[in-house]
């Protein structure tokens, strides 16, 4: 397995939108050479950002008719501008579970020319909060994504992504990231536990993502604060010691949606 990570000239990627496909396009050809990466189809994980997504719960008996016009309802978005997709969630109770996502047409159209520019053909395209699905030890939990910036929350519940969030963690090097995220992860588990359709349970963890750990002060002021279990991120299974797995994440994501 090969891998290697890099940046993009200012300006040209922001917050998951590419605005220059050129340079993004540039750094990527040169990120693919310099990591020794043969092959010539790439698999593209796009920021949250870029879309949005829903997951339903309608009766078992609803026909897709029905299905199409509670996405509708769920997500009122400019169809000139957005496309929209969903998908049955495999379930055994007695609803009838769906995934919904919507995205910019434009903005993921940036990403995938900036694939073509490095020389790439475009493959499948998926949104990060799904892959990160994959590599989370619980189907539910929150995973704190250290590795970005801003830093980024993801809630889970059932093995599917319910919430995403981001926020600015304005800390020294080295510094205990613990105080600033207080606040987010307690505003989102508010809003998620106000939903009539879950029970996130009290042992469900916050499990975070990151290449330096936290203190054992702050994991129990965490843990003392927003009422979970807060521990780090174990790595995914069957993934070399070597492959730094909060940096590459969601690329590892992205390689276990092969096997589904």
């Amino acid at each position: 397995m090969r891998c290697g990570s890099g940046g993009t000239p200012a300006g040209s990627l922001v917050d998951g939108r590419v605005f220059d496909v050129e340079a993004v396009g540039g750094a990527l050809r040169m990120l693919v050479a310099r990591s020794e990466v043969t092959t010539n189809r790439a698999m593209i994980a796009v920021s949250d950002a870029v879309a949005t997504f829903r997951v339903m719960a309608l009766p078992k008996s609803a026909r897709d008719a029905d299905v199409e016009a509670a996405v509708a309802r769920e997500l009122p978005l400019d169809p000139e501008r957005m496309s929209i997709r969903w998908l049955d969630i495999p379930y055994d109770g007695d609803l009838r579970r769906v995934y919904a996502v919507a995205w910019d047409r434009e903005l993921v159209r940036n990403i995938t020319s900036a694939v073509r520019a490095a020389g790439l053909e475009p493959g499948p395209v998926d949104l990060k909060s799904a892959c990160l699905a994959r590599t989370v030890p619980e189907p539910s939990c929150i995973l704190v994504d250290l590795s970005s910036d801003p830093a980024e929350l993801f809630l889970f519940d059932g093995s599917m992504p319910q919430v995403w969030s981001t926020h600015h963690v304005d800390i020294a090097a080295g510094g205990d990231p613990g105080p600033a995220l207080v606040a987010p992860l307690k505003s989102m588990l508010r809003y998620y536990k106000r939903r009539r359709d879950t029970n996130f349970d009290p042992a469900s963890p916050v499990l975070f993502s990151s290449e330096q750990p936290l203190s054992a002060t702050s994991i129990g002021r965490l843990q003392h604060a927003v009422g979970h279990p807060v521990t780090h991120l174990p790595m995914p299974p069957r993934v070399p010691a070597e492959i730094r797995h909060a940096t590459f994440l969601t690329c590892l994501g992205l390689i276990m949606r092969r096997s589904e």
